[in-house]
């Protein structure tokens, strides 16, 4: 009986020829071509909007200039300034007393509330939209609505006193130098809290069941669970919300422009008032170009840190 080989049968494959390396050269050369040509709009647009009015800032920086004409070259001048103003020192204590508290009081909030929402199955899309409207609408739109709810005349504190409830009567919470950041801050992290609880409720449905039912049939309670899995199991996205918070903070501007205009007596000011302030109303924008250096210089700090902590394992 003839054997039959099933090598034989087997279709045979015909290998192409290895590419030469020119070729291999000139089509790597031509994706890379290609690539720098999808990048080339973006490149040009951060090139026009980043790079040389960042470059520009630096150099005013170093000058006397009014933000018209020609600018006069005076060197340190501007930081030597800047170093012994008091109000620098003012506005750089609030810029740190706010990021403290939105380090603390929001992210607080919002992993509180995340890990409420992630125990309830029913109605948790419609809270999760409830939670995410403040953040959507306008700064300009709801500063404008809080301005009018804090009004001592018109608004919640009138409305309880005329309900008998006098312990806010005549409180003016923008007004008084003592209230007025706190009053700013609890408007921020009203529209800001429920942004946090999307992210980190989406953070936590990553994390592995199973380290939840392990933990129960161990009989670990709730605040267990959260320590020991949920916050372990979310710490990249803890990580980097606090890095923003940190940049974030340092470059506030809009609702404390919109509600107190660093006032009243500088008790809200932050460098992005005082920026705004000493290159618009002043006329110094040397001096203002060198606030925001300053500025740029703690966020690469910031930044600094958390790819140091990166490296560390910090947020793996």
């Amino acid at each position: 009986m003839a054997v039959l080989h099933v090598d034989r049968l087997k279709p045979t494959r015909s290998h192409p020829a290895p590419t030469p390396a020119p070729a291999q050269r000139r089509a790597r050369r031509r994706r890379t071509a290609i690539g720098f040509a999808f990048m080339t709009p973006l490149l040009a647009v951060n090139i026009l909007v980043i790079a040389i009015p960042g470059v520009s800032s630096v150099w005013y920086s170093f000058t006397d200039w009014s933000g018209i004409g020609s600018a006069k070259f005076i060197g340190l001048d501007n930081y030597t300034r800047l170093f012994g103003d008091p109000e620098f020192h003012a506005a750089l204590e609030h810029n740190l007393l706010w990021t403290g508290f939105f380090l603390t009081v929001p992210m607080a909030m919002g992993l509180f509330g995340a890990f409420l929402l992630s125990r309830i199955q029913r109605f948790q899309m419609l809270f999760r939209v409830i939670y995410f409207i403040p953040y959507v609408v306008a700064t300009v739109v709801s500063g404008a609505i809080w301005q009018s709810l804090l009004n001592p005349d018109q608004g919640i504190p009138a409305g309880l006193s005329n309900l008998g409830i006098s312990w806010l009567k005549n409180v003016n919470f923008l007004g008084d130098p003592h209230l007025a950041l706190g009053t700013v801050a609890f408007v921020n992290t009203w529209q800001w809290w429920g942004f946090l609880v999307v992210v980190f409720l989406a953070s936590m449905q990553a994390v592995d069941p199973a380290q939840y039912e392990a933990a129960r049939l161990d009989g670990a309670k709730a605040w267990q669970e959260f320590w020991h899995i949920t916050l372990p199991g979310i710490r990249p996205t803890l990580m980097f919300l606090a890095l923003m918070t940190v940049i974030w903070s340092f470059l506030v501007f809009d609702y404390v422009y919109i509600l107190t205009q660093g006032g009243p007596a500088g008790s809200t000011d932050v460098l992005g008032t005082l920026l705004y302030r000493d290159a618009f109303a002043n006329q110094e924008a040397g001096y203002a170009a060198s606030i925001g250096v300053v500025m740029a210089l703690i966020s690469v700090v910031a930044v600094s840190g958390f790819l140091y902590l990166r490296r560390r394992g910090w947020d793996i």
